[in-house]
């Protein structure tokens, strides 16, 4: 796996990293807002079986009378002393009958015209939250006379009731004389202490004389009364249709709780700035594990780079031995032959076929020598002395020195971009340009066009193209371009290339073929060293 594929796999696993540290956190803080809503569901449970265990220890004979009740829930929702409920946490108390109307509201006032508040049991908004609970042994149907039924009912309704039966509220349980009640005529029998419920007249007890002792066995009438409706005491003068009509009025249903949600939104934003610092903190810790990856990979990058320089100078130091001594043993008889082909070629009575034979073996021993220098300098080990060097200055000496190759192709040769500074052995240097702008005019064709241009690749850094218009190099041959002997010139050697990379590599550069657009190729070398 190459550097870059591995760096983006890196980079990857760490975003990936970073996103599962992100969802965690989101589903974390999810939790914890549900649990601080069922904290606030649970609290307001208590309160509702708090107020169900109330009303039923207040309730007598199915009645709770308002008067009474509303200082209890005055206190559950005002008192700062309160145990069951936190200071401002319970904002208002409704007491709600069979039909969804407030029979008793306390606190905050709450606006029921919004169908959702009944029929979703809880409902949330801004900083309230409402619930909707039933009462505990208040849920009854609305003919149900068995007296299961709570009724919250003011004490002045009471009194009206009683009035428009035509009868004073009863200050006492038994008959007697007293301040509310008067005692019967001597002549006249005396009457029960509750009438018949839908009737004002005694006679309609169906008894002439007076009723045995409260609570007798003999009192049936009383006793089939309490067994059948088990009504309140003060309730039973009314008619069945009036007290069904009572019952569905101010029978209590549901409760109805607004509570404060302060607390749980000051938990959800505590625990949000907690998740987000976490979020932060794992993207922080991801972007520097990028960088030091980042720094890593590039320190392996020189490593490997140095490695490689480190072996093939060891290789070329061996190859030195081995090629000073090929050059001791050949560039002798190449010599000799030369100087025989010369002096044959010199000879009066040489023919002309004889001269010809001679100036190809010049020629031919020539060539072979060329080579043989190509590969002596190839074997040589590079020793880099690093000066401060103009790379524009270097470059137009060479181009100079190639000008009758320039004039013989009548080619163009163009020097682009901004004068630097490097830092390069001069020598090694000019050969690699040499070599390359050489490349670049044998590629050439007749009134071609040669570009080298300078730029600078980053704030340390500059890069170095020479660009031509030639065939170019086709894509599986740039690789193999730098090998030794490897050509694509028939006059070639097939060491230029190869002396330049080593070169490049020396000064712990790179160099690169590229496609030139239309036609043509570019040879890059990168990592150059800038000078301030």
């Amino acid at each position: 796996m190459n550097a870059p594929r591995r760096s983006s796999l890196v980079y990857g696993l760490l975003l990936l990293v970073w996103v599962l540290v992100v969802g965690w956190q989101v589903g974390q803080h999810y939790r914890v807002q549900e649990t601080a809503k069922t904290d606030l569901r649970n609290r307001s449970k208590e309160i509702a079986n708090t107020l169900s265990a109330v009303m039923r220890a207040m309730r007598f004979r199915g009645g709770v009378l308002q008067e009474r009740l509303e200082p209890v829930l005055n206190e559950l929702v005002n008192g700062r002393t309160n145990q069951l409920v936190k200071s401002s946490e319970l904002l208002s108390v409704v007491l709600l009958n069979t039909a969804s109307e407030p029979l008793v509201s306390v606190g905050a006032p709450i606006d029921f015209s919004n169908p959702e508040i009944l029929q979703a049991g809880e409902h949330w908004a801004g900083g309230t939250v409402i619930f909707v609970n039933p009462i505990e042994g208040a849920n009854v149907s609305p003919d149900s006379t068995n007296g299961s039924a709570t009724v919250v009912i003011p004490l002045r309704d009471f009194t009206n009731a009683l009035r428009g039966a035509g009868q004073d509220f009863p200050r006492r349980d038994r008959p007697g004389p007293g301040p509310d009640r008067a005692l019967p005529a001597p002549d006249q029998p005396p009457t029960n202490e509750f009438p018949a419920h839908g009737s004002n007249n005694p006679a309609a007890t169906g008894t002439d004389g007076p009723p045995p002792p409260a609570g007798g066995a003999g009192d049936s009438r009383f006793r089939g009364n309490r067994d059948a409706n088990r009504r309140p005491p003060w309730l039973r003068w009314m008619s069945e249709d009036d007290y069904k009509t009572l019952v569905q009025k101010h029978e209590l249903h549901g409760l109805v709780l607004a509570m404060s949600t302060e607390k749980y939104r000051a938990t959800s934003e505590d625990d949000l700035w907690l998740r987000y610092s976490i979020a932060f903190f794992a993207g922080i810790s991801a972007i520097g594990l990028g960088l030091a990856w980042r720094s890593i990979s590039k320190s392996s990058e020189l490593q490997i780079r140095l490695i490689r320089a480190s072996e093939l100078n060891s290789h070329l130091r061996e190859m030195n031995l081995a090629a000073a001594g090929l050059a001791h043993e050949t560039r002798n008889p190449l010599n000799i032959i030369r100087g025989m082909a010369q002096i044959l070629s010199k000879q009066p009575s040489a023919t002309p076929e004889i001269q010809e034979k001679s100036s190809a073996i010049v020629n031919q021993t020539d060539k072979v020598t060329a080579q043989l220098n190509e590969f002596i300098n190839y074997s040589r080990p590079r020793e880099v002395r690093r000066t401060r060097l103009a790379l524009t200055s270097a470059i137009n000496e060479v181009v100079r020195t190639l000008g009758f190759d320039i004039e013989e192709k009548q080619l163009t040769v163009e020097t682009l971009g901004d004068p630097l500074l490097i830092e390069a052995d001069e020598q090694l240097l000019r050969q690699v340009l040499f070599n390359l702008i050489l490349n670049a005019i044998q590629a050439a064709e007749m009134n071609g066009h040669i570009q080298i241009v300078t730029r600078k690749s980053g704030a340390a850094e500059a890069a170095l193209e020479v660009r031509d218009n030639g065939p170019g190099v086709p894509p599986e041959n740039r690789q193999e371009i730098f090998k030794p002997y490897f050509t694509t010139n028939q006059k070639g050697t097939g060491l230029g290339l190869a002396v330049v990379q080593q070169i490049v590599l020396a000064h712990g550069w790179e160099i690169a073929c590229l496609p030139n657009e239309p036609k043509g190729a570019i040879f890059r070398i990168y990592h150059l060293k800038l000078l301030a």
